[in-house]
């Protein structure tokens, strides 16, 4: 009889291998101050300046290596975490993850698309219809929420292109920009999930030193993520004209005003919450503002 395992300390990370969350996930994550060495078939990363190694894997995979304990959080969109819940639920089985996160990008809607000469009634004229989809679970509990009755079309790929292939009447797919719908003659006219990229962990907190560490790791994410927008403006304006400026000023912190020696005016400093656009610079600068500069923050400790 083996010996039992000896309980993992290491904290690890699943990742998209490839696709469009998968570098935007690494560069995140290195933004928290984490190196890593890889192996060298390049699916695993080894945490050097912190005990958190990377598993970059399919996206479809992240959801089912966290809830078996494989992983212990994931980067992966919205719409995949929903439909592997929702797959488990149908099996009987308990939930096995939840979202801790949301970043912020990589966001999608999963819609009904029709054909762009229909006219949308709303989901009872679906009932009878093909759809195909690469996300059935979503679409069943969406159809039986809205007591409609269609036959469910499970697709891997080049979903849009179902009704041209004779496949489907209509499609539920993912949608960015609109474009790919448009492209193959199909509108978008009822949205189901609106996704986005998340950080998904276990269904029950982690403890010990991988949830400490885990703690550690959602706090240099917050504070990453808050500082991808920030944005330090730095001004000068006369005395008499600083209320005036004041008033123009966008949204952040409050303002840090230091007198100028040798000078009848002020300089301003402001950490911004978002980027400042050119129209907030030239209504600052015609209330009276001068040698306006604004420069990204690299780093911030409260």
């Amino acid at each position: 009889m083996s010996p039992p395992a000896l309980p993992r300390e290491r904290l690890r990370v699943a990742i998209q291998k490839s696709g469009r969350l998968g570098t935007p996930a690494r560069d995140l994550l290195a933004s928290c101050g984490l190196t890593w060495r890889e192996s060298r078939d390049k699916l695993f990363c080894y945490g050097e300046s912190l005990p958190v190694d990377l598993l970059l894997v399919r996206d479809d995979d992240i959801p089912g290596l966290i809830a078996e304990g494989v992983c212990d959080l994931g980067v992966v969109g919205r719409n995949v975490m929903v439909e592997h819940e929702l797959e488990r639920a149908a099996a009987g089985h308990e939930a096995g993850l939840r979202e801790v996160r949301e970043l912020g990008w990589g966001s999608c809607r999963l819609d009904i698309a029709i054909a762009e000469d229909e006219e949308w009634h709303g989901p009872e004229q679906l009932a009878g219809l093909r759809i195909a989809t690469s996300y059935p679970r979503i679409l069943g509990s969406w159809l039986a929420e809205h007591d409609v009755e269609a036959r469910v079309v499970t697709l891997s790929g080049s979903v849009e292109i179902a009704p041209r292939l004779g496949q489907s009447d209509v499609v539920c797919d993912l949608v960015s920009s609109g474009g790919t719908l448009a492209a193959n003659q199909l509108k978008p006219v009822a949205t189901l999930l609106h996704s986005e990229a998340v950080v998904a962990g276990p269904a029950h907190p982690l403890d010990g030193a991988r949830g400490e560490m885990a703690e550690l790791l959602l706090r240099r994410m917050d504070g990453a993520l808050r500082l991808k927008e920030t944005r330090l403006l730095m001004l000068r304006a006369a005395r008499d004209e600083l209320t005036q400026v004041l008033t123009q000023l966008p949204d952040g912190h409050e303002p840090t005003i230091l007198a100028v020696d040798g000078h009848d005016e002020v300089s301003v400093q402001m950490l911004c919450h978002a980027a400042v656009s050119w129209k907030r610079l030239e209504d600052l600068k015609r209330a009276g503002a001068r040698h306006l500069m604004v420069l990204p923050v690299e780093g911030m400790l409260a």
